[in-house]
């Protein structure tokens, strides 16, 4: 009996100090991660409204955020020594929702595990609810976001010179916007420095009715957008000499965005001499993202191979 009770008791210390690691290593992973508000004060464009943020789950089980009404990033930071690259990811969604997790969090630590910095970016979402005029919001927290990662590479032991750009379908879209745009969103008189490089995974990329995915142009730009918005937002006939080199990736079979948006895109950047990399998988449809179940998983190798080559 005395040896049953010294061996519970003995069982009892060793769960007991599992359970303090375990609350340590959680309190720690979480101290590593640093939400950051876009803007301190007041957002611009922001309305007075009722709509509350929340969580919910796709069919498919992916995590999703919806009511985006305060944006912010969320700082994932590496391991590695010195200054490091960092990436800004923008997740995807139909600018409706955001699959804040396998396109964002997730590839936020995978990144780092490469010695990367990463910012997962919750933008506000094209609502007429919350915003005074919708279609601008999202590239304005994306355009700021990037802004303040720059202001903030000797803090954040940033590479300032290897700042970059990383988004998923609609997010895709965003970081193209973000790639291509210069001219300031918050303030028209104002340009700004684009990101040292881009990297889209099956992104939207046209506005155009041949192209787009419906659903998010329809959600960024409304039901009957002029001719000239459709041009404004087809990244297509944005790009520039000065748009940064970019890593490209598309399944073939995908039906949701067709994997011509890539194609157009690919044809647009050797047409300005800007450095690409395109990959069009066999398959993997759409949203496959960080599904390691996915035959499209292996674009990840493909990033990795791309990211050492030229940004590590």
């Amino acid at each position: 009996m005395d040896m049953q009770i010294k061996y519970f008791k003995s069982f009892q210390l060793v769960l007991i100090s599992s359970i303090v690691l375990f609350n340590s290593m959680f309190s720690l992973s979480s101290l590593a991660q640093k939400t950051i508000p876009l803007w301190p004060s007041q957002v611009p464009g922001n309305k007075d409204h009722q709509v509350r943020e929340v969580k919910d789950i796709s069919p498919r089980g992916a995590k999703l955020l919806k009511g985006v009404s305060v944006p912010e990033m969320w700082f994932y930071k590496s391991n590695c020594a010195g200054e490091c690259p960092a990436i800004l990811i923008c997740p995807g969604g139909g600018y409706a929702v955001q699959a804040y997790e396998h396109e964002g969090t997730q590839v936020a630590e995978w990144l780092n595990n490469l010695g990367i910095h990463a910012f997962v970016l919750k933008y506000r979402l094209p609502d007429e609810r919350i915003c005074t005029n919708p279609v601008d919001v999202p590239l304005m927290d994306a355009q700021q976001a990037i802004q303040l990662i720059r202001k903030s590479a000797v803090d954040y032991k940033i590479d300032a010179d290897k700042i970059g750009i990383m988004g998923f379908s609609a997010g895709g879209h965003l970081a193209a916007c973000c790639s291509n745009l210069s001219q300031s969103v918050y303030d028209p008189n104002k340009t700004l420095d684009l990101p040292d490089f881009s990297i889209l995974i099956y992104p939207v990329i046209s506005m155009k009715n041949q192209l787009t995915h419906m659903g998010s142009r329809t959600n960024l730009l409304g039901k009957k957008p002029d001719d000239e918005l459709i041009r404004q937002y087809s990244m297509e006939e944005q790009v520039s000499v000065n748009t940064p080199s970019t890593f490209i990736c598309h399944a073939k079979d995908d039906e949701a965005v067709i994997a011509k948006n890539t194609i157009v895109y690919q044809q647009a950047l050797i047409k300005n001499g800007v450095k690409v990399d395109m990959h069009l998988l066999d398959s993997g449809g759409h949203g496959f993202g960080m599904n390691a179940d996915s035959p499209a998983i292996v674009w990840l190798n493909h990033l990795e191979m791309w990211l050492r080559k030229n940004v590590l």
